[in-house]
């Protein structure tokens, strides 16, 4: 447990209580505050003579600090250099973040975090979060117990096995959660003191990792069945058991698994696939706003998704719930949908369907590529999700575009160059007729003499702001409707849906007002459901204000009661 205590007033921190002293204070880096610890607490806290005699504010070490960022040769040393300040200095690491927020979210997250978790063992320099692994079993409670944090809000949890575009990463997940547990809190507002990212560690199945001597994690082939089955069990239960209020978020799990633990568990407390849910949400909203643009209501849109797995139905389910919100019965909303896989269309006599494919089976007897299924159906919307980079060609786009005045087109997949198109061909191929949002960043495109906003579908947009509506309502659990609402509050704030050449989503300028918007409507939808254990006299829009946490130095006061 931590050796510091934050004292808070009706959402507000106050300052902040420790026992930690000396060179214990500055390697610690959710307290170490470098050059701006004050004269005052420099003579509490034994540190006179442990830091140059300056003090600083936190406005001039982020100046001091960017101008070493700059000075890194690539993204990859831009990231570890990032993720080294935010083991020695939280707050300052928040604080150059939050100021310098375009530049630096894909070195952080995606795409660069990619490379890290790839590069996890050999990288290796200081441990964060909880490792719990297969053979201590027995021993999780325990493991739990030793965390650094005594309250916790959110955990991001992952066993390493679908890691973004990359696959089986092992241990390695670990970055992911990390990185998504930053995201919360330089988009959401999230307390850093009361987060906790945790890796199970199931073995992998990547012989690059087992043959590794490097290889941090269990070095096992990965567990299946009944006995990884059992591992997940034994771990969610020593977190109710431990921490029952927490707001569990499950990241980077493998296709089968993933739907399985959402399934297992999102009845019994409030959990979260970001992969699956927020993938779908964030997508959800991104079409909300191109079909303002084509006129053609959701309900009435033909939609090709390329990807059957995870990501993909999950953005299908998002979708299928929001065509019957607006008026559809389950089956009719379901005939809206073409998945394409590796083999294929999608059919009943499609071989190894899995139980979260069957529903968007064809009943075609035959079999279809996705240049067929595009001639056919004509679709209004195509999504891709299937780490096959060019797979949406000239051919087929030029087929898509052909029936229908403005194509919405999703190449959806990361990193960067695992993505179905890049916006310019797109365009190109639509005569600039094409909606488009990307999984990995593009920024803006010039055509024909315009600049075309191209907005990334990028779930940092929308899952930090329904965490902090979590948070903030204490819900039991997450709803379908809960997350309809986080998609119109995320639509809503796309600017200019009239212009043709528009943006599908807002920009990050505006992230805290969007994930503020974000969570007023999920605690809302919360209460209005009767999911919130908040007293009905809670101002939830106050509540926001109070504990949307911002980087800033607390004064310290020490304890020795800790």
């Amino acid at each position: 447990m931590s050796r510091f205590k934050q004292v808070i007033k009706e959402g507000k921190i106050l300052y902040i209580e420790t026992n930690a002293l000396g060179q214990s204070l500055l390697t610690t880096p959710k307290l170490n505050k470098g050059s701006a610890f004050s004269e005052q607490e420099r003579q509490q806290f034994h540190l006179l003579g442990k830091l140059p005699y300056r003090i600083e504010t936190l406005d001039e070490q982020v100046l001091r600090i960017y101008q070493q960022f700059l000075r890194k040769g690539n993204d990859i040393q831009k990231h570890v250099y990032l993720r080294s300040l935010h083991d020695t200095n939280e707050t300052l690491f928040y604080k150059l973040v939050i100021q310098n927020l375009k530049e630096m979210l894909p070195i952080i997250y995606t795409p660069t975090v990619g490379k890290a978790v790839e590069q996890f063992s050999h990288a290796f320099r200081r441990p964060r979060g909880l490792y719990v692994a297969y053979p201590d079993r027995d021993r999780i409670d325990e493991i739990i117990e030793n965390r650094l944090n005594p309250e916790v809000d959110i955990i991001v949890i992952t066993d390493g096995e679908g890691v973004l575009g990359i696959g089986d990463q092992g241990i390695g997940g670990m970055d992911i959660c990390i990185a998504k547990l930053m995201v919360y809190v330089i988009c959401g507002g999230a307390n850093p003191h009361r987060l906790l990212p945790i890796q199970i560690d199931v073995g992998t199945n990547n012989e690059k990792l087992l043959n590794d001597p490097m290889y941090l994690g269990w070095r096992h082939k990965r567990l299946v069945g009944k006995e990884y089955d059992d591992m997940i069990e034994r771990t969610v239960a020593a977190i109710q058991r431990k921490l029952p209020h927490v707001y569990l978020h499950w990241e980077d799990f493998g296709r089968e698994n993933a739907r399985r633990n959402l399934q297992r568990y999102q009845e019994h407390f409030c959990t979260f696939n970001d992969d699956m849910q927020g993938t779908g949400a964030v997508t959800l909203a991104a079409l909300l706003t191109a079909i303002k643009q084509t006129k053609l209501p959701l309900t009435e849109q033909r939609i090709v998704i390329l990807g059957a797995g995870t990501a993909g139905t999950g953005i299908a389910d998002q979708l299928c719930a929001g065509m019957m919100r607006a008026g559809l019965t389950r089956e009719e909303a379901l005939a809206r949908f073409w998945l394409v896989d590796k083999q294929g269309l999608l059919t009943e006599q499609s071989a190894d369907l899995t139980e979260f494919q069957k529903p968007y089976a064809r009943h075609s007897v035959r079999a279809m590529n996705l240049e067929t299924v595009v001639r056919e159906i004509k679709p209004t919307v195509l999504i891709g999700c299937s780490s096959q980079a060019g797979a949406f060609n000239e051919v087929i786009v030029k087929a898509m575009a052909s029936g229908v005045h403005r194509p919405i087109i999703f190449p959806l997949s990361n990193p960067t160059e695992k993505a179905e198109a890049t916006p310019l061909d797109l365009l190109h191929w639509t005569e600039g007729r094409a909606l488009i949002a990307t999984g990995s960043p593009f920024g803006s495109v010039e055509f024909q003499g315009k600049t075309f906003c191209i907005s990334q579908c990028n779930n940092a947009l929308i899952y930090p702001g329904i965490g902090l509506g979590i948070v903030i309502a204490k819900a039991a659990r997450l709803s379908d409707a809960m997350l309809w609402e986080a998609c119109k509050a995320l639509s809503y704030y796309a600017i200019n849906t009239e212009s043709f050449n528009a943006a599908l989503l807002p920009d990050f300028d505006q992230i805290h007002a969007i994930s503020q918007r974000i969570a007023l409507a999920v605690a809302e939808q919360a209460r209005k459901e009767g999911l919130s254990s908040v007293s009905d006299m809670v101002d939830f829009t106050q509540a926001i204000e109070n504990q949307f946490w911002l980087p800033k130095y607390y004064d310290y006061r020490y304890s020795s009661r800790l």
